[in-house]
């Protein structure tokens, strides 16, 4: 049940990409409707689910609001520069080189030698799996400025691996850090995007992203329980496979172009994150 529901994030934030994508608008526009989206179905919860509020709960929900929102505005803003078919590899990488590490050597998930030699070796099957996929053939057409993206995703990075961490730094139960933390994501998130120029916060294409919300708001859920019960080096591993679903998808439906040999190096890659992620899921007793 556990794998199970660590593999919904995975499909959520893995539409979500797409669908944002379909969707079009500004990048504002994309990230203003996931909140308010994500909002919504927390108010719907909270209906149901009132939490103990607690000093933990509040500080834990506001960090993680914020580092989220650091981290989503970078990622969705990265797609300017790069397609998701190379934005989301590189940015699974660095999470998940980042979080498994933490979640081991802090949360102390890894407990025996055979657990880091087969969790390390499968971040290093990840990485080149990862790498293979950002393969191109031709030039980098001019326009995209790929190394400002990296750049921008790797700070996007450091902002989701927080936002991953910080539920169990503050021992945060799932049904309880919804709401607090919706409102923490929403109100970091206006602030941000009120700063860019011309940001159309609340205009058509923010309404109509609200179905990226969704996607967001299912997987959000999800991985703060897949977290719990899988611990985060497992949990978060898991959820990254929704580079899988976000690079399929934006070759499939965006049609985003790739030469023959590209798309063997990415169909590659990709089987190879697969490998390591399973293989990192075996590191849990």
């Amino acid at each position: 049940m556990g794998l199970l529901i660590g593999l919904i994030p995975a499909l959520g934030w893995g539409f979500q990409s797409i669908v944002m994508q379909k969707v079009g608008g500004k990048f504002t526009n994309k990230v203003m409707g996931m909140v308010i989206g994500t909002t919504i179905m927390a108010i719907i919860i909270f209906m149901f689910h009132r939490p103990v509020v607690t000093a933990d709960l509040l500080w834990g929900s506001i960090l993680c609001g914020v580092f989220w929102s650091i981290g989503q505005i970078l990622q969705v803003k990265s797609f300017d520069l790069l397609d998701i078919s190379m934005a989301m590899p590189i940015s699974t990488g660095e999470q998940l080189v980042g979080a498994s590490l933490f979640g081991a050597i802090v949360f102390h998930e890894w407990t025996s030698g055979w657990q880091y030699v087969l969790g390390i070796a499968s971040l290093i099957i990840i990485i080149i799996g990862i790498w293979l996929t950002t393969f191109q053939e031709s030039k980098v057409n001019k326009n995209k400025n790929v190394k400002s993206g990296v750049i921008i995703l790797t700070v996007s990075s450091l902002g989701f691996v927080g936002y991953a961490l910080l539920p169990q730094i503050f021992n945060l139960n799932g049904w309880d850090v919804l709401m607090p933390q919706a409102i923490a994501m929403l109100i970091s998130t206006s602030i941000l995007v009120a700063f860019q120029k011309d940001n159309q916060m609340f205009g058509k294409k923010t309404f109509q992203n609200l179905l990226t919300g969704a996607c967001f708001a299912a997987a959000n859920l999800a991985i703060l329980f897949s977290n719990a019960m899988n611990g985060v080096v497992v949990g978060w591993t898991l959820s990254q496979l929704n580079v899988v679903v976000a690079t399929v998808g934006g070759l499939l439906i965006l049609h985003e172009h790739k030469t023959k040999k590209e798309l063997k190096f990415t169909l590659f890659g990709l089987s190879l994150v697969v490998l390591g992620a399973i293989m990192i899921g075996i590191t849990k007793q």
